[in-house]
């Protein structure tokens, strides 16, 4: 295997990593909020304000943390697997 096959495998390994710890992210914020409304209703009915309950304020959070995260991977891709990629292709392994 040559030196550009072997980089390319880590960095796809690399990816790998940071897409399934993201993911184990994701699923531990949504499994969070479901358990939350599953089992303490009373606290995610409780009102923040007239017409704003906490389950609404958390469910928008939810939505925020995964625009987050996504804003997280497409930066941390655009900095280390593009860079990487351009210069194995360059021939710079």
């Amino acid at each position: 295997m040559t030196d550009a096959q072997t980089a390319l495998r880590q960095l796809a390994q690399r990816r790998w990593r940071m897409a399934i710890m993201l993911s184990v992210v994701m699923v531990a914020i949504y499994f969070g909020f479901i358990l939350l409304i599953a089992f303490n209703k009373a606290a995610m009915g409780a009102l923040v304000m007239p017409g704003l309950s906490v389950g609404i304020v958390l469910g928008a959070l939810v939505i925020v943390l995964t625009w987050g995260v996504t804003l997280f991977y497409v930066r941390w891709a655009n900095r280390h697997v593009d860079g990487e990629i351009e210069r194995l292709n360059a021939g710079g392994a």
